[in-house]
């Protein structure tokens, strides 16, 4: 009786394709939106922040512009992910990006630097979950197998905002005005909400859990101390104060808390259990190396560009390109391997090693490398970070159980964050220590003082010996740096050792839209074709529970295939 419906459901599903397919594009093009908000409002505001200190003063209080950005984002990650879970991804979404225009509109009406840090950490807050909220739904919408090519398309959003962010916030804070470096979040936020609320469907949470306020409160403070840590140390504070050492010990008691409470809680912020996937705790790992990496390299490299090879602050912004270039066509080959053939163990290995071989070759990087040589250099990096960034989103999605997917999408997230404040404070360190001492050294200690003004105009001022060291300095500095991120690379090189190649869920390279996912019943939202592929589902459960069955690790099992794009839009 199957295989006589079968046909029927296939001659009733094409007439849809078509307009099916236009709404899975829409949603696409509203999500990269999104992330691309997400993604770009550091890289404006940045260049924005000296017209800002010009217009609103408080230039002691600079650096916390960007401070309570990053702390709203990290500490509000997980939360969102987690609502998403419990109340429905399209609602937890829809409120994000309301909560990130309403600050982006109340920083542009900012009438002093108070005001300005409140209004950045609600837009923070809402920025948390464009981020999560963006690769929950891609994972709730599409297979598995399909998802690595859609998500590679994120990384090139990435890869735009770090090159074109510096450029537009330029331009628009030269003929705008710096304001509209907040208002320019407005338009294009409407436009994805207004994409998202008509034409994306996800099946809504019927439940009322139980919401976990004490460890909510008890992960929000460990992540914020940790953060500050990275943020302060070696910069406000010395490593050693008692300022540093307090935060890092309520750090510390916060996450010890945390995981006391989430092995009691009824509806833990996030579930423990999830990390009893050898996969997904491996993703974790090597997602916070990756960041630990990539915002070291974007850091660093502009510094020694300006520094080293006379580039000015817009070039070396455009510097960065062989590297986030290569990086983009990479997670895109990547992405479309991956549906193609279902393997991915690959890729992070591959990763891994080119990572490992980018950054030792930028550590050789002198006085005298050109900058082609650069280029060559950073190209390598960039496609080691190009097989690693979406795969590890991937594999870590595929790990988890739908009912998870909130949480495992905002862990993988919160690990490239923290390992992003990791590194710039690690490197940071060891970079400046190297420069100190360089100088110090070549008898140039108080150039060091003003070594954050010293761009390509104002070394040139310089006397020839000065110039000279300083630009030995930083040569020397960004090798301690590099060869540091090599040294912790190295650890994503023995993590992707041990990934196991679980079979990606969902349609195999004929056409994810063809074939029904097992969870495609009518309950869960699976639209007009629920009867049919309730039929066909009712076969392939069997043959996918007797599958994970044999697997030894029940988290990275087999287990039925999400609603397919077809049913889902």
């Amino acid at each position: 009786m199957a295989q006589q419906t079968q046909p029927e459901a296939g001659a009733a599903a094409a007439p849809e394709a078509g307009p099916k397919q236009r709404s899975v594009r829409v949603v696409l093009m509203a999500l990269m939106i999104a992330m691309l908000l997400a993604m770009l409002d550091n890289m404006i505001v940045g260049t924005a922040m000296p017209t800002i200190v010009g217009d609103l003063g408080g230039m002691a209080h600079l650096s916390w512009v960007v401070t309570a950005y990053t702390l709203a984002t990290a500490a509000s990650t997980p939360i969102w992910g987690k609502l998403g879970d419990m109340y429905g991804r399209k609602g937890a979404f829809l409120t994000s990006i309301v909560v990130f225009l309403a600050g982006s509109a109340l920083s542009g009406m900012a009438q002093g630097m108070g005001q300005l840090i409140g209004f950045r950490a609600i837009q923070g807050l809402g920025a948390g979950g464009l981020i999560v909220g963006v690769m929950a739904i891609i994972g709730e919408l599409i297979p598995p197998r399909e998802r690595g090519k859609y998500q590679g398309m994120m990384a090139g959003v990435m890869g735009i905002a770090m090159i074109g962010g510096p450029l537009v916030g330029g331009s628009i804070t030269d003929h705008l005005g710096w304001r509209w470096s907040f208002y320019i979040n407005l338009p294009l936020g409407a436009v994805a909400l207004a994409m998202v609320t008509a034409v994306l469907h996800l099946p809504k949470k019927m439940s009322k859990p139980k919401i976990d306020y004490l460890g909510t409160v008890l992960l929000t403070v460990g992540i914020t101390a940790i953060v500050l840590v990275t943020t302060w140390g070696g910069t406000e504070y010395a490593w050693g104060s008692a300022r540093i050492m307090e935060l890092i010990a309520l750090g510390v008691a916060s996450l010890v808390g945390f995981l006391f409470v989430e092995t009691k809680a009824a509806e833990p912020i996030v579930p423990l259990h999830i990390f009893r996937s050898r996969n997904f705790s491996l993703m974790a790992t090597i997602a916070f190396i990756t960041g630990f990496v990539m915002f070291g390299a974007v850091l660093f490299l502009p510094l020694y560009q300006q520094s080293v090879q006379g580039a000015s602050a817009t070039n070396s912004g455009l510097l960065l390109l062989p590297m986030l270039l290569s990086m983009t066509i990479v997670s895109l080959f990547a992405g479309r391997v991956t549906t193609s053939t279902g393997r991915y163990k690959a890729f992070p290995i591959v990763g891994s090693i080119l990572m490992v071989a980018g950054l030792y070759l930028l550590s050789t990087m002198d006085t005298g490398t050109t900058r082609l040589t650069s280029g060559l250099y950073m190209a390598v990096l960039g496609a080691g970070m190009g097989c690693l960034l979406q795969i590890t989103m991937l594999v870590a999605q595929n790990s988890v159980e739908m009912k998870d997917m909130g949480v495992g999408s905002s862990t993988s997230t919160l690990a490239r964050t923290l390992g992003s404040s990791f590194g710039v404070a690690i490197m940071g360190a060891l970079f400046n220590s190297r420069v100190q001492d360089e100088m110090s050294a070549r008898g140039g200690a108080g150039v060091t003082q003003q070594s954050a003004q010293l761009d390509a105009a104002s070394l040139a001022k310089l006397p020839v010996q000065l110039r000279e060291a300083y630009q030995h300095a930083v040569s020397s500095g960004t090798h301690g740096a590099f060869v540091l991120g090599a040294a912790v690379a190295l650890g994503a090189v023995v993590a992707s050792l041990f990934v196991k190649e679980v079979p990606l869920r969902g349609a195999g390279p004929k056409g994810a839209d063809a074939e029904p996912g097992a969870g495609s019943a009518p309950a869960q939202g699976a639209g007009s074709a629920s009867a049919s592929a309730s039929a066909e589902a009712a076969g392939d459960s069997a043959s996918a529970s007797a599958e994970a069955a044999g697997d030894s690790a029940p988290a990275d099992a087999e287990t039925p295939a999400p609603p397919t794009v077809r049913e889902r839009v």
